[in-house]
């Protein structure tokens, strides 16, 4: 279970807004969100302020606000998750309240002249739910308002056909009133009217027609449509839509409007250009023109010249017309386009050089261009890079291929098959596709079949189209260099990468890299998350490493990875010398590596670096192992120890360490798997698994004798001090470590031996104060003389733990506050949750209750977090004294109850006698022979363990005893 909510945190933590979202808590993990990340509160909030706005008059901010709600919609409330009486009334509620939102925008839209916007979402509304009067209501008026009577009578009468067929009523006042108004009005204007010419550049319309009719010439030029066939239902896009529409009603009467929309391969840039020609061609009847300018290649690149007499004989010119020299053939082109209001689509564009002279020069056109690599030019502005499509989009788009009836009966299904289709629409297209041919398979089959060891896009071919094809054509017209650093990405094993991995893969220098990595972004073949990061798509990652596997030879594959590894593993050794400055250089050499210049690429590599790159320095521990070099994996492994350690990532160090160890063992190397058992059980020890801890200590003690590797045998066994403690044998902690500290070998040249803090510990929980606060000293003045500021906080904390417990409070707080403010500054969260548990417990004695809830309460919270049980049942303990001191005694009760269950789970017999100790205090008001019981299981524990609380308890038994009649005893 700890595995898969690493691997899920992880995956969170891999987007920024998804850090700290996974916590762990008692028994299980808790997802934990700002309520400003939650959509559905910030969708209620944006559509109230929406219609508040609306009710005032206020048109530009509704729509804004009642836009923003509905964009937070991605697709049915809490899809494929099993619902409860509750959440479906929830559910339900919500639903309405969006569909009312699209109504309230619908009617922004009309109120604002904006037809052409509301007619697509209340279209869209009623093709769910075709009995919503509302909505049809709105649909009539907007076609009324455009002039399209025919279209809104059309509306009422599906809507008086479906009441009449499966409610058997008749349409509501509201609709019939509407009704009557359109009829009266189509009475009023006679039989029809003509078709207005269209304006010349800067003329007025009524001279326009007037000129035309003192010519002779007819008021209307004849229609033509040279688009391809639109899909039959077009999905999802409706932000992009919105966005285009709105753009070319910004500057159609002042500019030709001109969008350029780029994408990968298969992302359907052509399906949305030929949908929003059609969308406009109500504003622009007179053309609708389409061009392939073949710009996947070379060989079939359609040159301007010859792409502008296929646009020409589209307008009708006649051949003999269209003149020979090519700026006359431009001029022609623009001349024809000014007499009318047209569309063009200018398809798979090759350069911003090729559409310059296909561009009108007038603002009677909308040019369209699609193209697979980024096109920019001062004259037209930068273009709009097409997304992929939304998991709700996505599995709407498989359900027009296969069926609604077989989507529906599988949701988790449909939803897996999309997402091994990376949502790309050409790949859902042709996996619905070989599903609907299929009609004996069930869409789990298919799921199933693309999560086996076949190729995803082996898959995904139907007759001549496939999603390899389309991604071929993006790759053949690179250049050299930026193909070979394609297919070398593939190898890389994490989720991001940045230009000197690039470099490493490669052999190139950090400048070739970054060109090679910016030809691939502009064919988008590379997606560029923030200028200094990059990925590959899930499907042309699978492309690059077919490629790869063909074009490259398996000792250049190996090459490649092992120019990665080095260059990984010193970056992260330079980084980790920065944290940890004694053991390090004695466990882990180097391994040579020639190109110091790629790590000065990276600048100067901070925590913060590995902070970014955790998630995959995790999964390159693995690869390395996987790849055959397990020498770059344990030393990865070890270099990574001390920032999971101190960031409190004690879940990664389980899992890096696991997989070090194997790599260890399979290298041969005894001393480095002693190492990694002594490293590995630190994760386990912090997770409150003092058993696993114990083993593996063990092994690495016996490992290091072995091998008569005296220093290391003694600092393993001095470890072993922190496993006797966490597991309450507080004698046998107290005895290694003072024998490791009479022995140097324990700590022979090192700045600071660790077995200090252990062993303090250990004299203050047995109440050994005055020990305890000399050694502490000792290891605080260790730890400044040689300005290690882990261990001089680590020392600070435990100083102020111990004048805790001998009662000095004021200096307490004051060394604990100072600790804290030493971890801010470092940013190093070691032992945080500790501190502020003895911070409360100091708070609660001055009678700072309230203070002291805060602190215990985040103590818990960052324990959590950290994995830290022993840790969290310490501060559930210490928050049911405080509450019982605010008379809260239900409260304290319940957390004892929680402390009690989760120390004896996790074997930490201190915290189990506390919280029987804490709920006697409890049955003490209530039950009094309860209460004995209580104590006298927590004074067995505290007697074995030799602590001083037994003194305390054994006094309560005394009282207890004496208030009970000897009868009842």
């Amino acid at each position: 279970m700890r595995t898969y909510a690493a691997n899920l945190r992880r995956t969170f933590e891999s987007f920024a807004a998804g850090h700290g979202a996974i916590e762990r808590q008692r028994n299980g993990y808790r997802l934990v969100v700002d309520p400003e990340r939650i959509d559905v509160f910030c969708f209620e909030r944006e559509r109230n302020s929406g219609r508040e706005a609306l009710t005032a008059g206020h048109l530009d901010p509704a729509r804004e606000l009642l836009e923003r709600a509905l964009a937070r919609w991605r697709g049915p409330m809490l899809a494929g998750v099993p619902l409860g009486p509750v959440l479906t009334s929830r559910t339900v509620a919500v639903e309405e309240e969006r569909l009312v939102t699209v109504e309230l925008l619908a009617d922004v839209q009309l109120r604002s002249g904006r037809n052409d916007l509301a007619i697509p979402l209340l279209r869209d509304v009623v093709a769910r739910h075709p009995l919503r009067e509302p909505a049809y209501h709105l649909l009539m008026r907007a076609f009324h308002e455009r002039g399209d009577n025919a279209g809104a009578l059309a509306a009422y009468d599906e809507i008086r056909t479906r009441l009449a067929t499966e409610l058997g009523v008749g349409p509501g006042h509201d609709l019939e009133e509407l009704r009557r108004s359109i009829v009266a009005a189509v009475s009023r204007s006679g039989p029809g009217r003509a078709v207005a010419p269209r304006r010349e550049s800067g003329q007025r319309l009524d001279v326009v027609v007037a000129d035309a009719a003192a010519a002779g010439q007819p008021g209307r030029i004849e229609p033509v449509d040279h688009l391809p066939r639109a899909v039959a239902d077009f999905v999802g896009r409706e932000t992009v839509v919105s966005r285009l529409l709105a753009e070319t009603r910004r500057v159609e009467e002042r500019v030709p409007a001109v969008h350029i929309v780029d994408g990968m391969a298969g992302s359907g840039k052509t399906t949305l250009a030929v949908h929003l020609a059609r969308r406009l061609s109500d504003r622009y009847p007179d053309a609708a023109l389409f061009v392939d300018l073949g710009g996947h290649g070379e060989k079939n690149r359609v040159e301007p010249a010859s792409a502008l007499v296929t646009l020409l004989r589209q307008l009708g010119v006649p051949a003999e017309r269209v003149p020979v020299e090519f700026d006359d053939r431009v001029e022609l082109w623009r001349q024809e386009l000014a007499r009318r209001r047209s569309v063009v689509v200018l398809d798979n564009a090759a350069s911003s050089e090729q559409i310059m002279p296909l561009l009108p020069a007038e603002p009677t056109t909308v040019v369209l261009v699609t193209s697979r690599r980024r096109l920019s030019h001062p004259d037209v502005g930068p273009s709009q890079t097409l997304p992929l499509l939304n998991p709700r989009e996505s599995v709407d788009l498989l359900r027009l291929s296969v069926g609604q009836d077989r989507v529906e009966a599988e949701p988790e299904a449909a939803a897996e098959v999309v997402r091994r289709c990376g949502y790309l629409p050409l790949a859902i297209r042709l996996a619905g596709a070989r599903l609907a041919h299929r009609r004996g398979w069930r869409v789990a089959d298919l799921a199933e079949q693309m999560a086996g060891d076949a190729p995803v896009l082996h898959q995904l071919a139907q007759e001549e189209s496939s999603v390899t094809g389309a991604f071929a054509a993006s790759y053949q017209p690179l250049p050299s260099t930026a193909k070979r650093v394609f297919r070398f990405l593939s190898l890389y094993p994490g989720s991001r990468f940045s230009v000197p991995v690039a470099a490493a893969l490669t052999g190139l220098t950090v400048a070739e890299a970054r060109t090679a990595l910016d030809d691939l972004v502009d064919r988008n073949l590379v997606e560029d998350l923030d200028s200094t990061r990059y990925r590959l798509h899930d499907l042309i990652r699978e492309y690059a490493i077919d490629l790869c596997s063909r074009t490259d030879s398996a000792s250049e594959r190996k090459a490649a990875l092992a120019h990665l590894f080095d260059f990984t593993l010193a970056v992260a050794l330079r980084v980790a010398k920065t944290l940890e400055f004694d053991d390090l250089g004695a466990h882990v050499t180097h391994l040579p590596f020639g190109r110091p210049e790629l790590i000065d690429a990276i600048g100067a590599p901070t925590a913060d670096w590995l902070e970014t790159e955790r998630t995959d320095l995790v999964t390159m521990v693995r690869a390395a192992l996987d790849e055959g070099f397990p020498e770059h994996s344990w030393r990865l492994a070890r270099a990574l120890w001390r920032f999971c350690y101190i960031r409190g990532y004690f879940e990664d160090i389980i899992t890096t360490h696991r997989y070090a160890l194997t790599a260890a063992e399979a290298s041969g190397d005894v001393s480095a798997t002693a190492l990694i058992n002594n490293y590995l059980a630190s994760g386990y020890v912090r997770i409150g698994d003092n058993r696993a801890g114990l083993n593996h200590l063990t092994r690495a003690v016996a490992l290091a004798g072995e091998s008569r590797d005296v220093l290391n045998a003694a600092r393993y066994r001095a470890n072993l001090a922190a496993v006797y403690l966490w597991s309450g044998n507080l004698t046998e902690a107290v005895t290694v470590g003072q024998e490791c500290l009479r022995d140097y070998k324990g700590y022979g040249n090192v700045r600071v031996p660790t077995v200090l803090p252990n062993l303090g510990i250990a004299l203050m929980a047995l109440g050994r104060y005055e020990e305890a606060l000399r050694i502490h000293r000792l290891y605080l003045t260790w730890a400044r003389t040689n300005s290690d500021e882990f261990h001089a906080l680590s020392a600070l904390s435990r100083i102020g733990a111990v004048r805790l417990r001998m009662g000095d409070l004021q200096p307490a707080i004051r060394i604990l506050l100072a600790s804290l403010a030493l971890r801010d500054r470092t940013g190093h969260r070691y032992t945080e949750a500790e501190v502020r548990n003895d911070l409360g417990i100091a708070y609660r004695v001055l009678g700072r209750l309230v203070e002291a809830e805060r602190e215990h309460e985040l103590a818990r919270k960052l324990s959590i977090g950290s994995g830290e049980l022993h840790v969290e049942a310490a501060a559930l303990n210490e928050l049911g004294r405080t509450l019982l001191a605010q008379g809260r005694r239900g409260e304290a009760f319940e957390t004892h109850q929680q402390a009690l269950r989760l120390a004896t789970r996790i074997a930490y017999p201190h915290e189990q006698g506390r919280a029987l100790s804490g709920l006697a205090e409890h049955f003490a008001r209530v039950d009094p022979a309860e209460a004995r019981r209580h104590w006298e299981r927590a004074l067995a524990i505290f007697r074995r363990m030799g602590v001083p609380e037994r003194f305390e308890t054994e006094r309560r038994l005394a009282e207890v005893a004496a208030a009970t009649p000897a009868a009842d005893r």
